[in-house]
């Protein structure tokens, strides 16, 4: 069965094309880059093995290097990644306790990163579970379209979410200060082990965890790792579940504890911006109303909308139709909206360091209006004070 051909606008992780490299010990200096006096980042690998490996590939810094220094511009030198990490990636390495030099913008640090975990042999997978890299999903037409699917696809849409749904709560149940995001990362994936399903992050272009933890000032794609949950942390938990051919997409951010007034705020409002966005989903609707929609009532509360993650994959144009799959996920900064990424090439932070929180649905359009395949259940655990309100 073709995974991309039914799965609709629903995986997260697709904006994030580039191979993800893993944070590892950097005690190897490239030669020619501190004589070009390169930054560190750009210059350093964890061993001198992974240096000649990588050597290939890497010297081709040290051109941009001297071009920029002839007036061609400096920006590919300083955001280029060492490509020493990739390799140490690809050799079943990951995280150590040691840190590259980096200009952080917030309090948050990674943690070292516990080995891949395994998945059954009767786990359907997608074409990217072994090697990292999926074949059918780059030259698909559903990056450019919402498909409209058949009777059969949407009901396995509903099991896949309603899978995802259960896997979001189990996760969402464990939160505590003291307990880390990969106990959560554990959690989710043995609950979607056992629900026949793969956990879609999975090895997607080399990320090592089964979903996303994004903590604080993370707006997206954080990997779940040894830091310790603190009370008041905020975190969004964005699960993927790939289940007879589809994937079910969604993410809610949570309290940790006793978290201050503007943090509350700041989730409240971003879960807000969802609900106002699916309130307008029906057939004749432009798709881009639901950014307008979300922009509007985030300003209006002095927030800002992430704008480097629009779309997730998908270049839709037009108007919604019945039939059609996708998601909804406003990527909300309580400061400014623009971001950075850490040396791993998948945690996106805010600029600022300020906290960022983000909501998820996927959703179905029908003839009358709009059902949320993920919706809350009766049994999802009651997270957020002003539904109880």
């Amino acid at each position: 069965m073709d995974p991309v051909s039914t799965a609709g606008y629903v995986l997260g992780l697709c904006s994030l094309s580039s191979c993800f490299r893993s944070i590892v010990a950097l005690p190897e200096m490239c030669p020619k880059c501190v004589e070009l006096k390169l930054p560190r980042e750009a210059a350093s690998f964890c061993t001198q093995d992974c240096f000649k490996a990588s050597w290939s590939t890497h010297k081709s810094v040290h051109l941009k290097a001297k071009l920029s220094s002839i007036g061609t511009g400096t920006d590919d030198v300083k955001s280029n990644l060492p490509e020493g990490w990739l390799y140490c990636l690809r050799k079943g390495q990951g995280r150590t306790s040691k840190l590259p030099q980096f200009d952080w913008t917030g309090a948050l640090r990674p943690y070292p990163i516990s080995p891949k975990r395994a998945i059954p042999a009767h786990v359907e997978q997608p074409d990217w579970a072994l090697d990292g890299t999926p074949k059918i999903e780059p030259n698909s037409d559903l990056q450019h379209v919402v498909e409209i699917k058949n009777p059969d696809q949407i009901q396995r849409m509903r099991e896949t979410c309603r899978i995802g749904r259960e896997v979001l709560d189990a996760a969402a149940r464990i939160i505590a200060p003291g307990v880390t995001t990969d106990e959560i990362d554990r959690v989710v994936h043995e609950a979607t082990i056992a629900a026949g399903g793969y956990p879609s992050p999975l090895n997607y272009h080399f990320f090592p965890k089964s979903c996303c933890t994004s903590v604080n000032e993370v707006i997206c794609h954080g990997i779940p790792d040894a830091r310790r949950l603190e009370d008041g942390d905020i975190v969004n938990i964005d699960v993927t579940v790939y289940y007879k051919g589809v994937h079910g997409d969604l993410n809610e951010t949570y309290f940790v504890g006793n978290v201050d007034e503007e943090s509350r705020k700041l989730v409240q409002c971003t879960y807000e911006c969802l609900e106002k966005a699916i309130q307008i989903v029906k057939p004749g609707v432009r798709f881009r109303e639901v950014g307008e929609v979300i922009n509007r009532h985030a300003t209006m509360s002095g927030l800002s909308v992430v704008k480097s993650y629009c779309g997730h994959g998908n270049k839709a144009v037009g108007v919604m139709k019945a039939g059609q799959t996708f998601t909804i996920e406003p990527m909300i900064n309580a400061g400014a909206w623009r971001d950075r990424m850490w040396p791993d090439g998948w945690t996106a932070v805010t600029a600022d360091g300020k906290r960022s929180a983000q909501f998820e649905h996927t959703l179905l359009v029908t003839e009358t209006g709009v059902e949320v395949l993920t919706a809350r259940l009766p049994t999802s655990p009651k997270m957020f004070p002003w539904l109880n309100e």
